[in-house]
């Protein structure tokens, strides 16, 4: 007969077995989920309208990254509020990889200075990856009279007020890009804001304006059948796909450096071996050589191999920080 004393032992013994067979169900469960990820369809949100710049980037990107993560990606596009409205849809969603943002340097620079955000665009974001780089540039319409930068300058003195400018929302890049333009030229013209880059240079190959600041890829087919006219890429190298474009400073324009680089990011606390996954899926998908070829055919350079991790975009996104928040904050520029 067992006495009560053994009994208890047996039992406690038995309990102890029990949990720790439990912890060791939970563990196998805990691991096979992180091996298996992904294992439903990833979102990617892409906080602009269909049709633009940023969304036919994100079509040409998802078709190898499919291949190299073996799990669809729908593309969702959320725009409004210059992207903050699809961003933080991002920043709000469970850290689990299943939802990510493509954004740039309005949706996590800009609109941190210019936009009482609900979010951080810095503490709640985990950063994936660089993906891709484009040039602003300063583009007319064919019949807008100025033949170059400087003629363009003297023209809008003469004519003050009268030109009409296209930006894609308030305080965005192509927005500061503009009012930077303005201040160190000395001339003025009207802005004309639109919500996505689709619908702009709709009106801006109708003649409804005269010129924006834009994105260089999504003018690019454009200005080389002769529908507009480019005046200055706004760097300090010419754009390799339009070399015959002068930079701003050959074209005698003020120190205005800047471009439309691209990154993907996840929700704060994503786990690490999620995010190392996501980025090698990504590098896996810029390597291929259609995808190289279609980004080259829409005027996206693809960031070198060394810039394509986490670190770089965080780097990125720190040295665009320090540089245009100060001169958006001099500026006073602040959106709703």
């Amino acid at each position: 007969m067992v006495s009560d004393r053994e009994g208890r032992r047996r039992q406690g013994g038995m309990i102890r077995s029990l949990a720790f067979a439990a912890l060791a169900v939970a563990l196998s469960c805990a691991g096979a989920q992180a091996e298996t990820y992904p294992s439903r369809p990833i979102t990617l949100i892409v906080p602009y309208p269909a049709g633009g710049p940023s969304d036919t980037l994100a079509r040409v990107l998802v078709e190898p990254l499919r291949a190299a993560l073996g799990q669809s990606i729908v593309i969702e596009n959320v725009s409004g509020a210059g992207g903050s409205i699809g961003v933080g849809r991002v920043a709000r969603a469970a850290p689990d990889g299943y939802m990510l943002a493509l954004g740039h340097i309005q949706t996590h620079v800009i609109n941190g200075a210019t936009q009482n955000l609900p979010y951080d665009v810095v503490k709640d974001f985990e950063p994936i990856t660089l993906v891709a780089d484009t040039p602003q540039w300063i583009v007319a319409k064919a019949s807008f009279p100025p033949n170059n930068l400087k003629e363009m300058v003297a023209w809008m003195k003469a004519n003050p007020g009268k030109a009409t400018a296209g930006t894609v929302g308030v305080g965005g890049p192509t927005d500061i890009a503009a009012i930077y333009f303005q201040r160190h030229t000395g001339t003025t013209f009207q802005f004309v804001p639109y919500r996505g880059g689709a619908p702009l240079i709709q009106d801006l190959l109708g003649g409804t304006i005269d010129l924006t600041f834009g994105q260089a890829a999504n003018y690019l087919g454009p200005v080389r059948n002769g529908q507009l006219k480019a005046y200055a890429v706004l760097s300090n190298k010419r754009w390799w796909a339009s070399p015959d474009t002068p930079t701003i400073d050959e074209a005698g324009g003020p120190d205005l450096y800047s471009s439309f680089w691209h990154g993907l990011w996840a929700p704060k606390g994503t786990p690490p071996d999620v995010i190392a996954k996501l980025n090698a899926a990504v590098s896996q998908a810029l390597s291929d050589p259609v995808l190289k070829k279609r980004f080259a055919d829409i005027g996206q350079e693809i960031w070198p191999a060394d810039k394509q991790n986490p670190q770089a975009l965080a780097a990125q996104q720190k040295a665009q920080i320090e540089k245009w928040w100060p001169i958006i904050k001099a500026a006073g520029i602040k959106t709703e």
